[in-house]
């Protein structure tokens, strides 16, 4: 069976390729451009919208990208939004591109492009870049340090891009570009491509017909280390009392969430998420339990997790954040950890070359089913207490406001967490089928979910997406929501109003996380400017929070819908304290001696 990554095919062992996007416009010699190649390639793998800042080095290319039948540039405020929506687009995607100029955009986007590497992402970073005839001279030239030397850039991408393409020259400008994104799809992580100011507009032999479609050999696991690594896991599971199976964020890098599912099915385990997979295990299904994260973890989720004999992790990324400052409390050797193309089983043995989604295949026909570990999460669960009514007109509390915002999830949503206190508070979101959930947890970059949102809604049309961001955050990159009013997206965006940046607070406070109060919801209309469909509300208590989401979801529902929710500067989740606490005893551990 063929495969999908973005929208190219993957070839099947036997070597048949189904048919990709093609254009029914013809090409003539004299449009066998770079330029058009470029933006022919982005179309056949999936990418219909391009995220930019125009500048004098990508302009010849841009001007490619805006007369694609199959391609909408979307300019943004700045570069480094314009990398937050190509993360945010890919995330629903598949894949995600975004246009800068050189060393000035180039430098700007990389933060976002960092962000997208720690997530597994790919997105095409594409930098117009010198014109040809500089490379190898003396010159020095603008928007650069002031040497004559431009591998500045490119020097700062290698460490946060799988591929780099320097494309100076147009005889190998079809192997790089081709070579550039295929590594991209394949190892699911952004590349870098320059492209010389000059050469998009030149025809060359090599783009004189329509690209050959991409077909991407298949990665295919060892099949004796296949099968010993399901037959050594299914013993040592199959011997456990009481085992447990908790899913990772890189099930999605593997595209092996279907077949975790089925395991689930068929295993009859409890099945709990770490925080940043949130969202790829479906929360209606009858064994799940939550969201395991140490103490901060969904309630008597952590207490069947961590007294179960065997664990199976899928995809699991284990760090400061994710442990909450390493304190879990999990045993090795009662753990299976599967990574995209290796399992380990307990203290060892380690098997390579084994596809996630094969082993989990396979694993599934081999385990007897047990539901102890579930049962007895049955017995020992109580459900949350309600929340507590408010008096009238009293000032809002925020576990007043999620309780409203759970009331607005559905199947034709989408939650977009912050980092921050929304963090905690959106997990605690049962997310009903079909309904989506994306935030940033590795590389945590606050400010990430305005350009993330921008770019997912453009990717999921049938989607509202539903973002929770604090004004710290929010003052980082409020720019872009012009670009989402400009686009006609129907977001509705919760800006949580509590005068600093809460989650820097709990982990070591000082004058330093108080911020600038903003009339935010003034700022939105000032952007909104009469131009396209916006809607702003300021709500104090939970009289006004009600009729602002009336509103959002009713007569404004087609409209950009922007809640600032005022609330108090001390008023955060109990996790985000808990958690706060333990990761900054684990930042400030004494050295050890020497």
């Amino acid at each position: 069976m063929d495969t999908k990554v973005g929208s190219v095919d993957v070839a099947s062992p036997d070597g048949e390729v189904s048919s990709v996007q093609t254009s029914a416009v013809p090409i003539s010699h004299s449009e066998s451009t770079l330029g058009r190649h470029i933006a022919r390639r982005l179309v056949q793998i999936g990418v219909s919208d391009v995220f930019s800042v125009p500048g004098d080095f990508n302009l010849a290319l841009l001007d490619y990208l805006v007369a694609e039948p199959g391609l909408n540039l979307i300019g943004c405020c700045n570069e480094l939004n314009a990398g937050y929506a190509a993360d945010g687009y890919a995330r629903s995607r598949g894949v995600g591109a975004c246009v800068v100029t050189f060393t000035v955009g180039g430098l700007s986007v990389i933060n976002a492009i960092a962000g997208a590497y720690s997530e597994n992402l790919p997105v095409i970073c594409i930098v117009g870049g010198p014109n040809s005839n500089d490379y190898g001279t003396n010159r020095i030239i603008h928007h650069t340090v002031g040497l004559p030397d431009f591998t500045q850039e490119l020097r700062c991408f290698q460490t946060v891009t799988c591929f780099q393409a320097v494309v100076n020259d147009l005889e190998d400008a079809h192997e790089l570009i081709d070579k550039a994104i295929s590594t991209a799809l394949t190892e699911s992580r952004p590349v870098y491509i320059s492209v010389s100011c000059n050469l998009p507009t030149i025809s060359h032999p090599t783009f004189s017909r329509e690209p050959i479609p991409f077909s991407l050999s298949p990665k295919l696991s060892n099949q004796m280390g296949l099968e010993a690594a399901i037959e050594a896991a299914a013993e040592f599971l199959n011997k456990a009392v009481k085992p447990v199976m908790v899913a990772g964020p890189k099930l999605r890098v593997a595209k092996a969430c279907d077949e975790f599912v089925e395991l689930a099915n068929s295993c009859g385990y409890p099945v709990a998420v770490m925080p940043s997979a949130k969202g790829i295990f479906p929360e209606e299904h009858p064994r799940f339990i939550g969201t395991y994260w140490g103490v901060v973890s969904t309630p008597f989720c952590a207490e069947i997790l961590e007294s179960a004999d065997a664990y199976l992790f899928a995809g699991s990324v284990f760090n400061d954040f994710s442990s909450v400052g390493y304190s879990l409390l999990l045993k090795k050797e009662k753990a299976i950890i599967l990574q995209p193309e290796r399992v380990l089983i307990g203290n060892g043995p380690a098997f390579g070359c084994v596809l996630m989604k094969d082993f989990l295949i396979g694993l599934s026909k081999r385990l007897k089913k047990n539901t102890t570990a579930y049962e007895n999460y049955c017995r020992i669960y109580v459900p949350e207490g309600k929340v507590v009514k408010p008096e009238p007109k009293q000032a809002l509390r925020l576990n007043v406001l999620f309780h409203h915002i759970q009331n607005m999830l559905s199947g034709d949503t989408v939650v977009i967490a912050e980092t921050g206190d929304s963090w905690f508070n959106c997990q605690k979101l049962k997310l009903p089928k079909g309904c989506g959930y994306e935030f940033q947890m590795q590389y945590g970059s606050i400010g990430w979910s305005v350009g993330a949102t921008l770019g997912y809604a453009q990717a999921a049309t049938d989607k509202r997406v539903i973002t929770c961001i604090g004004d710290g955050s929010f003052q980082m990159t409020a720019q872009d929501i012009s670009t989402m009013i400009r686009c006609g997206q129907n977001n509705i965006i919760f800006l949580i109003n509590n005068g600093g940046y809460t989650i820097e607070v709990e982990i070591h406070d000082g004058p330093y996380n108080v911020i600038k109060n903003w009339n935010y919801t003034a700022l939105v209309d000032a952007i909104h400017n009469g131009e396209g469909k916006c809607w702003t509300s300021k709500v104090f208590c939970e009289e006004e929070l009600v009729e602002a989401i009336e509103m959002a979801t009713k007569e404004k529902r087609d409209c950009l819908c922007f809640i600032e929710v005022v609330v108090h500067r001390a008023d955060s989740s109990r996790d985000t304290l808990e958690w706060g606490a333990r990761v900054a005893a684990a930042g400030g551990r004494a050295p050890n001696p020497q």
